[in-house]
């Protein structure tokens, strides 16, 4: 008897050291992952202000190659501006489906039907009246 509890004390002691284990190595990663992130967003400003300087550099050239062209400012300019917009739009069109993509719809739909989550639309069919105790008909007091 006495041999089964030593077992089983040295079974629990080494799911234990393996649950610290784990925890460590959890702790460890998220701290890597947390120094990534800062570094990564970062590198990510850097690259922002490059390219936006190496854009306006770019339309600059173009609208000075159209005026050599005999473009006059105006077109020049606006054949710019609607570039510039059509790029803005593309990316700004893709960062929504990226942001929809991050929304965990799976996520969600199985918390649902678990009954664990509720979407905010989705509390209750007669929404804005009030709850009807059983057994009342809901029109007042009678």
């Amino acid at each position: 008897m006495r041999a089964i509890g030593a077992e089983g004390r040295a079974t629990l002691d080494s799911a234990l050291d393996t649950g610290r284990a784990l925890r460590r190595l959890a702790s460890a990663d998220f701290a890597l992952a947390r120094s990534a992130l800062g570094r990564g967003l970062a590198w990510t400003a850097v690259a922002v202000v490059f390219g936006a300087s190496a854009w306006l550099l770019l339309m600059g050239a173009m609208i000075a190659l159209m005026q050599a062209f005999g473009f006059s400012w105006l077109a020049s300019i606006s054949s710019a501006a609607f570039i510039s917009l059509a790029v803005a739009g593309l990316a700004a069109w893709r960062v929504s489906v990226f942001f929809d993509m991050a929304g965990m719809h799976a996520t969600r739909r199985a918390l649902s039907q678990l009954g664990l989550f509720n979407e905010a639309g989705e509390d209750d069919e007669d929404d804005g009246a009030a709850p009807v105790a059983t057994g009342t008909t809901g029109k007042g007091a009678a």
